[in-house]
């Protein structure tokens, strides 16, 4: 696999980190999946992955998962996660132990969603969907993954 490339990130806005917004994003999961259903979710979040990330999309598509590590690496980062990114020749791999938006929902509202983690997992899909790359993402307990770009097979 390639080696992530010094260059600009094309989602690496920088400033205040306002954790409400996971918050909001938990709600909102949960009033999708109220009114209109799973399904409907999930093709919202596919649709996510295909066109609010479609830089990254891109990137994959062209046989460059490098750009999806640097993109986990600034985010994550930037907002303080307990993380490591290991780069393999035939592997990039994301453990998060301690997911700070998962956290954060814990901590200020009644509840997480049981649908909060598919916004990872279906996104992930999305931009993967098409490349020579599948993303795995595993959910290792309430709070924490483990997310894996490989070749298909």
């Amino acid at each position: 696999m390639q080696q992530p490339l010094e260059k600009p990130l094309r989602y690496g806005e920088e400033g205040n980190v306002h954790l409400d917004f996971h918050g909001a994003t938990n709600t909102t999961i949960d009033f999708i999946v109220e009114r209109y259903g799973v399904e409907v979710l999930h093709q919202i979040l596919a649709k996510v992955g295909k066109e609010v990330y479609k830089d990254l999309r891109q990137h994959l598509l062209d046989g460059d998962p490098g750009e999806m590590a640097r993109h986990w690496q600034h985010f994550f980062a930037r907002e303080n996660a307990d993380f490591d990114i290991a780069v393999g020749e035939d592997e990039i791999v994301l453990t998060v132990r301690h997911c700070p938006a998962y956290e954060h929902v814990a901590r200020i509202g009644p509840s997480v969603s049981p649908h909060f983690c598919d916004q990872t997992i279906k996104v992930n899909e999305a931009i993967a969907e098409g490349s020579a790359y599948l993303i795995d993402t595993v959910i290792t307990r309430p709070g924490a993954c483990r997310q894996v770009i490989r070749r298909r097979a």
